[in-house]
């Protein structure tokens, strides 16, 4: 029996032609229209006939609108994407019932992301060459890194950022995504502002708070977009894409920094263990919330996760209520208090003298290591198949 292959996304810069630019634009907008038209149909179905309309029912509606005098531009683009959409709204709503999301919210022309699937009806794909669905040229794609040997795309996305760049994704099934070879090295992680990331090795691996480098010119970018008045027109809306370029910057380099590091660290060890951060939670904190945004650990958890999970490693969360910081790592002794400004401290119980980070990195990877070989206290804090949740002395949660 053939091994199902990983199925990965690559994305790729394209530079549209002035056709190709507005085809895409409205197609868009038709995509976004479909999209709340089905939202409204299916709230007003539910709160006023209890009735759950699902994703049958909105394509058969979206059949009748294109019959109509109002939503008959609807016809001008291709059906792929619209069909797309009622489907991504479906999933959205499946996620709300499983209480894994809110309720779907409406998509904006201003702040919701622009983007278009094509399935494979709706493109051609031949010698490196890809053509969308009512376009008669194909994509001036940048190439920056080679698809898989033989790989035939099964979904395109096309999006738009709000800088104006243009991006296409395509999902393909990769044959070189196959499990590592097993170690017994095990790491634990602690995050932090002063240094990104502190592991149990001692190693600590600098914060480069890429949105610093780039505050000044984004404050100058900001502000000329205040004095840009809102019906400015042309000019506002050219101070606005100065000023997502400059964001655009900075989450690239945010990335690539994260990319680097989660590849390093799931090739190196075979066991990862982390702390269950609420980092919604720590961003209410008016003093840290910008350095906690800009060290990104949500993200860099997320990437941990996938990547452990298409190499064959495992990720460990240890409970956010541990006390790994408090807790002398040598001989268990636990603190009573131990405030932020605190980086090295004295145990009471033996003398040692300890690197606050280091010590909550040991100890998280003491926590976790002991939930791996017991199996006790595990308990699923994401919705996501490529960790586990270590709790301490707590019995598994069961959901109602």
């Amino acid at each position: 029996m053939k091994a199902a292959h990983v199925k990965r996304a690559f994305k790729y810069r394209f530079y549209p032609t002035d056709a190709q630019a507005v085809e895409l634009s409205r197609t868009f907008g038709c995509v976004r229209k479909v999209y709340n038209l089905a939202l409204v149909a299916r709230t007003e179905a539910w709160t006023l006939r209890a009735e759950r309309v699902n994703y049958n029912t909105t394509s058969a509606m979206l059949t009748a609108w294109k019959k109509t005098e109002e939503l008959a531009y609807l016809n001008d683009v291709s059906s792929v994407p619209l069909q797309q959409a009622l489907r991504h709204l479906q999933m959205a709503f499946t996620s709300f019932f499983g209480k894994r999301a809110k309720y779907p919210r409406f998509k904006s022309r201003k702040r919701s992301r622009k983007s278009a699937e094509y399935t494979t009806s709706a493109f051609r794909f031949q010698g490196g060459r890809l053509t969308l669905a009512k376009m008669t040229e194909p994509l001036d794609i940048v190439w920056s890194r080679p698809l898989p040997e033989g790989a035939q795309p099964s979904t395109v996305t096309v999006s738009q950022d709000a800088a104006g760049r243009w991006y296409v994704s395509l999902l393909v099934e990769d044959p070189s995504v196959q499990p590592l070879l097993a170690t017994d090295a095990a790491v634990g992680i602690d995050a932090g502002l002063d240094h990104l990331l502190t592991l149990s090795t001692g190693e600590q691996i600098a914060n480069p708070r890429h949105e610093r480098r780039d505050r000044t010119c984004l404050a100058r970018a900001q502000r000329e977009l205040a004095r840009k008045a809102p019906g400015d027109g042309a000019n506002r809306a050219k101070a606005r894409r100065r000023v997502a370029r400059v964001h655009a910057r900075i989450a690239d380099r945010r990335r690539d920094h994260l990319h680097k590091l989660t590849t390093r660290l799931v090739r190196e060890n075979q066991t990862i263990v982390i702390e269950d951060l609420t980092v919604r939670n720590l961003l209410k904190n008016g003093r840290l919330a910008r350095a906690i945004s800009d060290a990104a650990w949500s993200e860099f958890r997320s990437l941990l996760e996938y990547k452990a999970r298409w190499y064959g490693r495992d990720v460990i969360a240890v409970d956010r209520w541990f006390p790994s910081s408090k807790l002398c790592s040598h001989c268990g002794t636990l603190q009573d208090r131990m405030p932020l400004h605190v980086r090295i401290w004295t145990c009471d119980g033996c003398g040692v003298t300890l690197d606050r980070d280091v010590n909550a990195a040991h100890n998280l990877k003491a926590a976790g290591l002991a939930v791996s070989a017991c199996g006790a206290g595990v308990r699923p804090q994401r919705s996501t198949p490529g960790g586990q949740s270590a709790t301490k002395q707590e019995t598994p949660r069961r959901e109602p």
